[in-house]
Formats: structure tokens, C-alpha cells, sequence
């Protein structure tokens, strides 16, 4: 069993889909960042960056609990515990780590950013909202580029580097983004938004926030 502490976040949507696309037995415990749960000294504890995700596998390396925080390093645990969703041979696997990183480093960063200003700041900053949504359309041309031709983000194959991008781009409606400028890449967030485990785990949490 895998005890989740989560929220209906972008970053808490990957890890909910992996564990709905392997099919893990999983119990998700809210974490409100809305009322600053993550600062709780028990989180503290699993996720010592006040950050969601975090997870806690009781049946870790050894049989031994393993607690584990940051949403692309628990993607790549779940894929080595499971032996699903990531490349096997050792090109793929740096081909793989790449588009992690991009994720980790630009995507949810510079989208986060389009989010607030464009959204939640307190007080409206036309250069920060300009800013950072050429950003977000910089960030879909890249992904538009690598999906020309393909189906996924590593080629014909979906992996955890389509779990980790697909959270962030639906909300491509917060980000200034129109789809008409960018065909293959809605063609992609349509093929993966599509998939049983992307469906239910996108729900997980959501009526919390509803």
C-alpha cells in the first residue's frame, strides 16, 4: 500500500495517474495548500521542502517503508518499482530524462508563473503577465516541435515524460494559449486525455477543491 499526501494540483495530478496507470493500491490524504497543511510538522517529516506531492510506500526497497518527495523523482520510483512506463534501453532512458527535466526545470515553473499573474496576484503587472505568457507559448512551441511526428513525447510509446507534461497543459486556458497555433501538440494532450487512468486520476481530490 502507498499512502499519498496530495492535492489537486498539476504536480499532484502526476502522481495520482501513475499510480491509477500501474494500478497500485493507494490511500490519498489531502494536503489543503490553501490553508498551509504543508507546513504541518508531520508532512514536514515526508516532504522536508513543504512541497506536495510526497508518498509513502510501506512496502518500499527491502519491504521497508520508503517516504519520498518531488513529484518526477516519485514517477521515476513507481516506474523502477513497477518495471511500466519508461524506456529499458539505456538511450531512451537519457532521452526520458531529459523531457523530465524540462518538465521539472521550465514547464511547471514558467507555467506556475502564467498562472499567477495572469490570475492570482493580488495586484495586475502587465509586464509579469506579458512576460510570462510569450513564456508559456514558448514552452508549447518546444513541445509542439517534438510531437510533430510523433504520438508521444519519447516517440510511439506513452511514458512517465507524458504523465509529468500532460497536468500542466490542461490548463492551457490559464496560459493565454490558443490551440489553433498549435496542432499536434492538442493532438497529444487529446490521445493522452483520453486514457481510463489520466480520467480518474486528474478526479482524485477534485471535489475538495470544487
Amino acid at each position: 500500500m502507498i499512502d499519498v499526501y496530495s492535492w489537486a494540483t498539476p504536480n499532484g495530478n502526476k502522481v495520482h495517474i501513475m499510480l491509477e496507470e500501474c494500478g497500485l493500491l493507494y490511500n490519498s490524504h489531502p494536503i489543503d495548500i490553501g490553508k498551509n497543511d504543508q507546513f504541518a510538522p508531520d508532512f514536514l517529516e515526508i516532504s522536508p521542502n513543504n512541497k506536495i506531492p510526497a508518498i509513502v510506500d510501506q512496502e518500499g526497497p527491502g519491504g521497508k517503508p520508503l517516504a519520498m518527495f518531488e513529484s518526477c523523482a516519485i514517477l521515476l520510483y513507481l516506474a523502477e518499482k513497477t518495471g511500466r512506463l519508461q524506456p529499458l534501453e539505456q538511450l531512451g532512458r537519457w532521452e526520458l530524462m531529459q523531457w523530465l527535466m524540462f518538465q521539472v526545470g521550465t514547464v511547471g515553473p514558467m507555467l506556475g508563473q502564467a498562472h499567477h499573474f495572469r490570475l492570482y496576484a493580488p495586484e495586475r503587472i502587465p509586464y509579469a503577465t506579458e512576460r510570462y505568457t510569450l513564456e508559456a507559448k514558448r514552452i508549447y512551441g518546444v513541445l509542439e516541435s517534438r510531437l510533430t511526428g510523433r504520438s508521444y513525447i519519447l516517440g510511439a510509446e506513452y511514458t512517465i515524460a507524458d504523465i509529468a507534461v500532460y497536468p500542466w497543459i490542461r490548463h492551457w486556458d490559464r496560459q493565454g494559449i490558443n490551440w489553433s497555433d498549435f496542432p499536434y501538440l492538442h493532438a497529444w494532450f487529446e490521445l493522452v486525455g483520453e486514457r481510463p487512468a489520466v480520467k480518474r486520476g486528474v478526479k482524485v481530490l477534485q471535489h475538495l477543491r470544487d
